[in-house]
């Protein structure tokens, strides 16, 4: 497959889909979202809006991806680790390789990685308070 730049909703559609089919399938990461996502279509549409988002600025995507993970973390036992976050990651980053380049590959990168610390961050911060 030739690698092509992000640059409509199909595009972050054929981006999410390819990378929630091996989350899916990954050993560590698989049981924690397929014991969560009930309604796989629905959560890749939503995901979709979410990087859609983040990669056009334009606001499509109207949730809380902090709350939607502390509430993950809580139905988890509170056992999600930046380990898991690192694997989540670089998952992410070879999708990408494999599928496209181009600078909003580069964006994606950066804004998952940075989202990412945050997130757990914001997880952890929560546990504390429980």
């Amino acid at each position: 497959m030739e690698k092509k730049e992000i640059k409509t909703r199909q595009d972050v559609r054929l981006l999410v889909d390819t990378f929630y089919g091996k989350i899916r399938e990954e050993e560590t990461l698989g049981p924690i979202f397929n014991g969560i996502i009930s309604d796989w279509e629905a959560h890749l549409e939503l995901l979709t809006d979410f990087w859609e988002t983040q990669l056009f600025l334009q606001r499509k995507y109207h949730g809380n991806p902090v709350t939607a993970h502390q509430e993950v973390d809580d139905k988890t036992n509170h056992t999600i680790t930046s380990e898991h976050f690192g694997l989540w990651l670089n998952l992410w980053f070879a999708t990408l390789d494999e599928l496209f380049d181009g600078e909003r590959v580069w964006i994606a990168k950066n804004r998952a990685q940075k989202m990412s610390t945050m997130l757990f961050m914001q997880m952890y911060q929560h546990r504390k308070k429980n």
